[in-house]
């Protein structure tokens, strides 16, 4: 397995494992005018892989969702594509690397579901001029990209609310946490077991069991949403964590979506 130059990995007994998607913080492309770029892993005990999606309008400017660390040799090719323009927070969770991209392309408009300026550590952050929210995401796609992208709110609870996004040229649906699908052969050995009792893991893995707790409360709203989902037939799924589905993506997002359908 090939490991990101200076990127930790984990021994355990005989397995050398590595959460993340090597190449990292390089542009990948997948359809025509979507890339994603693999990155992490986030610190903490589950140690997490993290994927951003690039997108290239229909004007010309680039769409980056819920961008990961910030790399200036990343950020120049991205820049080869076309300039900057939005920066996407889609859910509360999703934007601890915003503040470094905010400073290398101060122009770019930043995106969030209102519910993330209510997050205390964020309202310190925009006190302090470290980071700024521009613009609200809500129900309708706003004009600067109505022509491109199709977006569907998934409602919940506890001040959590995820926007979803289809790419109809592409047919590709981007998600953030509303899938989970780590592949056990990467975790550290301790964590194979739980995850897979929780029902993170690949091949059809889904959200953790306290966000499916919060999108509960979303009630027939989100069962709605999923449902909404599931019928764009995506052709592609990509999200945040874990390998994406890059082939029978309905089926599979029906079967990680099966419980919050109804």
């Amino acid at each position: 397995m090939s490991v990101h130059p200076g990127r930790p990995r984990r021994c355990h007994g005989d397995a050398l494992t590595d959460p993340t998607y090597p190449p990292l913080d390089t542009l990948k492309p997948v359809a025509p005018d979507l890339w994603i770029v693999d990155s992490g892993p986030l610190p903490g005990i589950l140690p997490l892989p993290v994927r951003m999606t690039v997108l290239r309008l229909g004007d010309g400017s680039v769409w980056l969702h819920s961008p990961t660390r910030f790399d200036e040799a990343l950020a120049r090719s991205i820049e080869a594509i076309g300039p900057i323009r939005h920066l996407v927070a889609p859910n509360i969770a999703h934007w601890m690397f915003l503040g470094a991209w905010q400073r290398r392309c101060p122009a770019a408009i930043t995106w969030a579901p209102p519910e993330l300026r209510r997050r205390g550590q964020v309202r310190r952050q925009i006190e302090a001029g470290a980071l700024r929210i521009d613009r609200d995401l809500g129900e309708q796609s706003p004009e600067e990209w109505a022509a491109d992208i199709r977006q569907t709110v998934i409602p919940g609870g506890f001040g959590f609310r995820e926007i979803a996004f289809f790419h109809p040229v592409s047919r590709s649906l981007i998600l953030t946490d509303l899938v989970l699908n780590l592949e056990p052969r990467k975790l550290p050995f301790p964590l194979r077991l739980p995850m897979h009792l929780i029902g993170a893991t690949a091949p059809d893995g889904r959200a953790p069991i306290y966000l499916r707790l919060a999108i509960r409360f979303g009630g027939r709203a989100a069962s709605r949403a999923a449902a909404a989902l599931v019928a764009l037939a995506p052709q592609r799924v990509l999200f945040a964590h874990g390998a994406w589905f890059e082939h029978d993506a309905t089926p599979a997002l029906r079967r990680s979506l099966r419980w919050l359908l109804r």
